[in-house]
């Protein structure tokens, strides 16, 4: 996997530190697949745009983004004492926890954060400046190892020339590198799995079709694009034997928060007979979190059904939109939840919780 990763076209870092300049590079997502874009990063207003836009996203990049945004925004922060430098970061946690309310690796890359904070405490406030950076750049380089257990745990699951559907985009770009729900795939393509992926274009922010495809394509993978409302004809005419989807955020009972369009996915696939997989690195797992009722869902604004990617609006001026960005997946349609510590099944409130103690 390594060496094909290394090898192929797929080797973008979405999210990292530039080490001279000690600023955030990002990948703006937005822009794809027509132009490939880095923007420097120096002010956590500019970060928290950023991963509220979606130029920064998935649920992993955004973790990863986050954790380099807490040490960002304190780096110059001119604090005399500990107590004052730990005030300047509570400020900065909230302020970039308001961007994406759904994202549990958000709040979950911002909580390591404060922990390695606190365990500094009582050291020089530059040595506590570089241990946040240290811990930032620990996020991202254990991302990596975590998207490519899961993909070899995914793997074991498929079998040569299977055609996979996916829904919005879990792949490289999303994450520090391999990706949670294509890693399988990469990891297949290198082993000459031959799988025929079909990509939902995943409206309205078009995921699949921008990035999903994208990616899939540069690599050489055989990947098709459908509409949305394609899936349950691919389905019925037996050309998908899988579905993998990433997802946002995982209830101690496995319901699933994932894009907008996942639960209809796994409703058409558990009628289809089709295994629905979803692949979830253990920061998206939320514990505390008992079902997905108590999920909160973002809305976003109406300009992106009715005319974001027109020349013209392409709805009636003045109608109202409803734009949920997720949707619940319940836990009774899903196969299985595949982490980096193994492959949990129902009941997955028992299951879930021994991935912590592996």
């Amino acid at each position: 996997m390594e060496k094909y990763m290394e090898a192929g076209a797929t080797v973008v870092q979405s999210v990292r530190l530039d080490d001279e300049k000690d600023v955030l590079i990002i990948l703006d997502q937005t822009l794809l697949p027509n132009e490939k874009k880095f923007l420097e990063i120096h002010k956590i207003e500019d970060l928290w745009e950023a991963i509220h836009s979606l130029r920064v996203r998935g649920a992993p990049a955004i973790g990863i983004a986050a954790g380099y945004g807490a040490y960002l925004g304190i780096k110059d922060c001119d604090a005399a004492t500990y107590e004052e430098l730990y005030e300047a970061f509570k400020k900065v946690k909230t302020y970039l926890g308001s961007s994406r309310p759904t994202a549990v690796n958000l709040f979950w890359a911002l909580d390591r954060m404060e922990a390695r904070l606190k365990r500094e405490e009582g050291k020089a406030i530059e040595q506590i400046k570089t241990s946040l950076r240290e811990e930032a750049e620990k996020i991202r380089i254990e991302d990596e190892k975590v998207c490519e257990a899961i993909g070899n745990y995914a793997l074991s699951l498929l079998e040569p020339g299977w055609g996979i559907l996916t829904h919005c985009n879990a792949g490289t770009i999303a994450t520090a590198k391999y990706g949670t729900a294509l890693a399988p795939i990469y990891l297949g393509h290198a082993k000459g799995y031959d799988f025929k992926v079909y990509a939902d274009e995943t409206r309205p922010l078009l995921q699949g079709a921008r990035l999903t495809a994208w990616e899939l394509k540069e690599a050489g993978v055989d990947v098709t694009l459908i509409c949305d409302n394609m899936a349950s004809i691919v389905m019925k005419e037996g050309r998908i034997q899988a579905v993998l989807v990433g997802c946002d955020r995982v209830a101690a009972n496995g319901d699933v928060a994932n894009k907008i369009g996942t639960s209809g996915v796994a409703i058409m696939a558990k009628h289809y007979q089709i295994p629905f997989y979803v692949c979830a690195p253990l920061s998206t797992i939320d514990m505390n979190c008992s079902d997905g009722e108590k999920i909160h869902i973002e809305l976003r604004s109406d300009e992106e059904i009715t005319s974001k990617w027109y020349e013209k609006p392409m709805a009636p001026a003045g109608v109202k939109a409803y734009n949920p960005c997720f949707d619940v997946t319940d836990h009774g349609l899903i196969t299985a939840i595949i982490t980096e510590k193994g492959i949990a099944y129902p009941p997955y409130h028992e299951s879930l919780s021994t991935m912590f103690n592996k």
